[in-house]
């Protein structure tokens, strides 16, 4: 047997169960992995919650990232091979793949070969990460050398990972945060400068570390009231890309600011790259490249086993991670 996890209403992460499942068989085009790490992000409880773009389908699997071992083989499966060690790229909707479980199914053109140097738990935490930073800033924004780069939620493992994919392009990367409490871990993991949002007149400090100027690139998964300061803090012809909604009250907009500036806002989805063969083949190539390279690293908070499934969850919506929340599978 298999366990797999599932939820059969939406709720808290109490809602949460493991599950004893027959081992599936691959379809065509189907790779079977024997996991050994799962990565958890904030899609996975939205989707829990039920405030995802898609509603489960009860009794609904859950999980976009995995990293582990080929067990078996759908038919028209090439480039992987039986007993491969590979890790999944989040490009599929949780209602038809869900990858949080000891045997799963995925798509074989989301399955990679194991980035090199890597454990399994640093495998399960990197392309929804430094997927959706390459996206935003390199993908969309341009961002090139020299920019200033605005990354909120920057203690998050895709706001650690902008940090160094800002790096990567000669960037510079300004971390924002809520208090003070994290700024020398964001300084440790990176960061040029740190900017408490609670603390400082966000604005204000921006102008400061940019001769006046602002930033050209803004990366933010918030919204809610504080995107009124970044885009006061934007620089002209600035690049606002929004990623998330983690503050679902009104967003206040000054219009005057956005036209007399020539303001780029836009909203980005991981999924724009990674249902796109040509894009994110790209994108896969520009991680591989980082991690290879030592330019890119996941960062790891903290690791639960399995069988802690439900309290990983609820460590993830109390908000106090500096990087990423790994699942660990037995046999690891």
């Amino acid at each position: 047997m298999n366990r797999v996890v599932r939820f059969h209403q939406t709720g808290g992460p109490e809602v949460l169960h493991l599950e004893e499942a027959p081992v599936p068989e691959p379809g065509p085009g189907e790779v079977l992995i024997r996991t050994r790490a799962l990565g958890l992000n904030r899609a996975e409880s939205m989707f829990r919650l039920g405030q995802y773009g898609t509603d489960p389908v009860f009794p609904s699997g859950i999980g976009y990232e995995a990293a582990g071992v080929v067990e078996a083989l759908g038919d028209g499966v090439r480039g992987l091979n039986v007993g491969e060690a590979v890790s999944v790229v989040p490009s599929f909707s949780m209602t038809d793949y869900g990858v949080h479980g000891e045997a799963v199914l995925a798509p074989a053109n989301a399955v990679v070969a194991h980035p090199g140097r890597l454990s399994f738990e640093e495998a399960a935490s990197v392309w929804m990460q430094f997927i959706t930073a390459y996206g935003g800033l390199v993908d969309l924004a341009g961002v090139r050398p020299g920019d200033t780069v605005l990354i909120s939620a920057a203690s998050s493992s895709v706001g650690l990972a902008a940090i160094q994919v800002a790096h990567k392009a000669g960037a510079r990367a300004i971390a924002l945060t809520r208090t003070g409490a994290k700024r020398q871990q964001l300084l440790d993991a990176g960061a040029d400068e740190v900017i408490a949002t609670a603390e400082e007149d966000v604005p204000a400090r921006v102008r400061e570390l940019t001769d006046g100027q602002g930033a050209r690139i803004i990366f933010d998964p918030v919204g809610g009231t504080a995107l009124a300061d970044l885009v006061t803090a934007a620089a002209h012809e600035a690049h606002l890309v929004l990623y998330g909604v983690l503050d679902r009250t009104p967003t206040p907009l000054n219009v005057g600011e956005v036209l007399f500036k020539h303001l780029t806002i836009r909203g980005f989805e991981l999924f724009e790259i990674t249902t796109d063969d040509r894009r994110r083949a790209e994108a896969v190539a520009f991680v591989a490249d980082g991690l290879a390279k030592g330019e890119l690293t996941p960062t790891i908070d903290k690791t639960f086993p399995l069988e802690e499934i439900a309290e990983a969850h609820r460590y993830l919506e109390a908000g106090g991670q500096v990087g990423k929340i790994v699942v660990t599978v037995p046999g690891t």
